[in-house]
């Protein structure tokens, strides 16, 4: 269905009928209640604070035994799903670079990873620059991403020269 199309549906819809198809929505579909919910109450750093939870978690979970899952996967839809409640560029740039960030601190802390998951670091990494270059953000996550790039250091896979060559594009140190 087209937005078109959707318009003029619900432009044919009574009121009453219009709040009736919301609260379904809201009852039966996660996503919308998340996102009608932050639209009623936009608190971005609770919903910041949410999402960089579940990525953190993926590398260094709370709880009686450590059981690190590093589903990147996960990761990402947290990121995701931030993103579409429009946050301000400074949280969403944060919240992307948590995920490399992680990433490498964790293979620096336990060692050597498969190439997928390096691939997959390598990726976020590159994604969290490309987008703080666009929104004029590198310096604020300069520190951030020389940790990354320290961690990176130990690493197998040409991994450690893949991070510093991503992190030498975006910074001229």
């Amino acid at each position: 269905m087209s937005k078109s199309a959707l318009k003029k549906h619900l432009q044919s819809l009574t009121k009453e009928q219009m709040i009736e198809t919301v609260l379904e929505m809201y009852d039966n579909m996660k996503p919308v209640k998340e996102y009608l919910e932050f639209f009623l109450n936009p608190n971005e750093k609770e919903m910041f604070e949410k999402y960089r939870t579940v990525i953190v978690n993926e590398f260094y979970p709370k709880g009686k035994y450590f059981d690190p899952k590093t589903r990147f996967s996960v990761a990402k839809k947290a990121i995701a799903d931030f993103r579409a409640l429009k946050p301000a560029s400074e949280l969403l740039a944060d919240l992307m670079l948590t995920l490399p960030e992680m990433a490498c601190q964790f293979t620096y802390n336990y060692g050597d990873m498969s190439e997928q998951y390096y691939n997959s670091a390598y990726n976020n990494f590159k994604a969290a620059l490309q987008y703080m270059d666009k929104n004029n953000l590198l310096d604020a996550f300069k520190l951030r991403c020389v940790d990354c790039l320290k961690w990176a250091s130990v690493c197998g896979y040409g991994f450690a020269d893949d991070i510093s060559d991503i992190y030498y594009q975006y910074y001229n140190d």
